[in-house]
This record gives structure tokens, sequence and C-alpha cells, in this order.
């Protein structure tokens, strides 16, 4: 099959032919329809997080299964999926206390062993999966508990934005910070997980939904989803714009998602007492985060959050209605759609900041 290696870091995906193996007795093999193009996967091919070579990249994705293990019975052949990084062992503390994209087994647990053939190979070499997912290929095998079925009448191409982009922002807002109806809400960085953020906001019940961006496309976008006012980074400090949009006192609630030491600071200083940041972007290794002491003597709280703290089973079929009756928009979100051998512009473009999300439909 054709998939895109990230064969050194920092590198550009080359289109190789590899070799996928057959599902063991708890993984299901997929056929990828569309794989979206997160600012996560250019963080590894940068440099910015460290990852083994050669891998695979890709983890926000939607498909169909092909075939399964003699385990498996969450999913037969002909089943649509959507898969998430956020594979669970189903029995550590934190998966049995509720918190399944914290799970402290899964790269242990659904991974293949040393004496086990690799999923992925070149020429009889090891290719490494990325993520548990490795979806900028034709087909996926993933462990049973790396995906959840929906419903077959969702557009795959949007299906996969829910893989990862929609569920980190939703999910931020709904599991993380849990937004409270009426309350003031300002969200920085608006590609596709600070949109999925306002549109969480708003279906949430927040009064007041501050976009901030520096590129004013962007922001008319970030209106068109949800955002009821805008500021432009670019002109002027944004803390500064914020607080003036709510009388001096700061939002109830600050969700980062951009991934940078200055914004995941100014998310902290725009904040009222009492208030909630919420970091979601993936800030580089070794960035350490400044905060002026006294302010938590005001009670406010900065917090991260992992792909938006989802309990992805039923968290993804939930956005899928939300899709399907109106309420969550998908559409918008999509800039472009490419194929597999575009893949290096689709990251080039990302890189300008005039895209929310380009995505790759397989055939």
């Amino acid at each position: 099959m054709k998939a895109a290696v990230l064969n050194s870091i920092p590198g550009q995906l080359e289109i190789e032919d590899i070799s996928i193996d057959s599902p063991g007795p708890r993984e299901v093999l997929i056929e990828t329809k569309a794989a979206g193009l997160c600012h996560s996967d250019l963080h590894f091919m940068e440099g910015l997080y460290p990852y083994p070579c050669p891998a695979v990249l890709g983890h926000e994705s939607a498909g169909v299964v092909t075939e399964v293990g003699s385990d498996v019975h969450y999913v037969q052949p002909g089943d649509h999926v959507i898969t998430c990084l956020s594979a669970f062992c189903g029995h550590c503390e934190q998966c049995i206390s509720g918190h399944l994209s914290l799970c402290e087994q899964k790269n242990t647990e659904l991974v293949r062993g040393p004496d086990k053939p690799s999923r992925l190979s070149r020429s009889g070499e090891p290719v490494n999966t990325f993520l548990h997912l490795s979806s900028f290929a034709e087909q996926m095998l993933v462990h049973e508990h790396s995906l959840v079925k929906i419903r077959e009448e969702m557009p795959m191409d949007k299906a996969a934005l829910i893989g990862c982009g929609v569920t980190t922002g939703m999910g931020a807002v709904f599991r993380t910070a849990k937004v409270d109806p009426g309350s003031t809400v300002a969200v920085i960085g608006c590609g596709g997980i600070g949109l999925s953020a306002i549109q969480g906001a708003r279906i949430a019940g927040a009064n007041k939904i501050i976009a901030v961006d520096m590129n004013p496309s962007k922001l008319e976008l970030a209106q068109s989803l949800g955002a009821t006012h805008s500021v432009n980074a670019a002109e002027g400090d944004p803390v500064d714009q914020v607080r003036e949009l709510t009388d001096g006192a700061g939002v109830h609630f600050s969700f980062e998602a951009v991934g940078l030491k200055d914004t995941a600071e100014q998310s902290f200083k725009m904040i009222r007492p009492g208030g909630q940041a919420t970091v979601i972007g993936m800030i580089p290794v070794g960035t350490k985060i400044e905060l002026h002491g006294p302010e938590l003597l005001s009670e406010k709280t900065l917090t991260g959050s992992n792909m938006g703290s989802n309990q992805f089973r039923t968290d993804m079929p939930r956005f899928v209605e939300m899709y399907l009756d109106g309420r969550l928009k998908l559409d918008e979100m999509v800039s472009a759609t490419i194929e597999l051998d575009q893949i290096n512009d689709g990251f080039a473009e990302m890189k300008t900041g005039n895209v929310a999300r380009s995505v790759i439909t397989f055939g």
C-alpha cells in the first residue's frame, strides 16, 4: 500500500510502498477513507517532539473496517469508524476512573511485542506506527480500542475531523473546563482545534465568545461558527483587548489552541479571578511557562487538556449527531481536500496560517 513515511527528523514525508500485516486477535484492519492534516503531525516532522523513524504519520482519520481479529466483537467488516489516538486499555486506574485519555498502559498493552512482526514494514524492516494509528496510508492496522463505530450517513471527510481536532477542542470545553451556560470565553488560535473550541462554547451556551487570532480570514470564519467577538492579536495586546470586551474583568474561561509560551501566558492573564485557562496546544518540549505568582491568590487556574479529556467511544458518536442535526458545523472547517501525494504541499499551506483544515481523501 502507499503511505507517507517520515524517514528523518526534521524532514518531509515521502510517499512509498510499504507492507501491512494481517490483524492479530484484537486488531482491526481499516481501509482509510479520509485523514486530516493536524498541526501535531507537523510538530513531529519539525522535531519539536521526538519520535522514532521511519514512521508513517497521521492520526486524524476515518475509514471502513475490512477485516477483524479472532477476538474482536465490537466491529465487523463494513462498519464505518473514526479512529482516535486516545487508545485505552480499559483496566488501569485512569481508565476505570473515567480518564481514558490518560490511560497508563496503552503504550505497552496495545502494541505488538518484540516477538511479533511489526504491523507496518518496508522491505522486511519494521516501520513505526504513529500514535497507535498511522493514518497517512491507504490502510490502518489498529487495536480495537483505537476506534469507534459511527453512522454510515456521516461523510468520511467530516468524520475524520472528529478523530482529533473536533474532539480536542470541544472536549476541552465540555470535559476539561466544563464551561457553564452564560459564561464568557476567549479562544486563542482559530485553526481546527480553536474553531472546534469556539463551537463547543456556542453549544455549551456561553454568552460571549471571543476569538483571538492574527489572521483576519480566520477571525471571520470563527464568527461564522459561533464567536460573538473577535480580537486581532496583530493590532495590539490581545489581553488588553479581551479585557476591554469584558468591562475590564477578563473572561471566565480561556482556551489556548496555538502551543506557544506567549499565548499560554496570555490565556492566564485574560481570565478573571476564579477563572480557568486551559492550554490545548502542544507547547514544544523544554519550554517553561511563567506566571505572576500573586495572581494565584485570586483562585485562577491554569490547566492542560489532553485530547479534550475525551471518552471517545461516547463523545464521538454524539459529535456525529450534532453534525447531522446541524448544531456542529464541519463543512466550513475543511479548507481543502487533497490527495496523499499532495501531503507536503498541505503542510506547507498549514505553515502560512491561511487554512483551518486540509483533508486527504482516499479513493
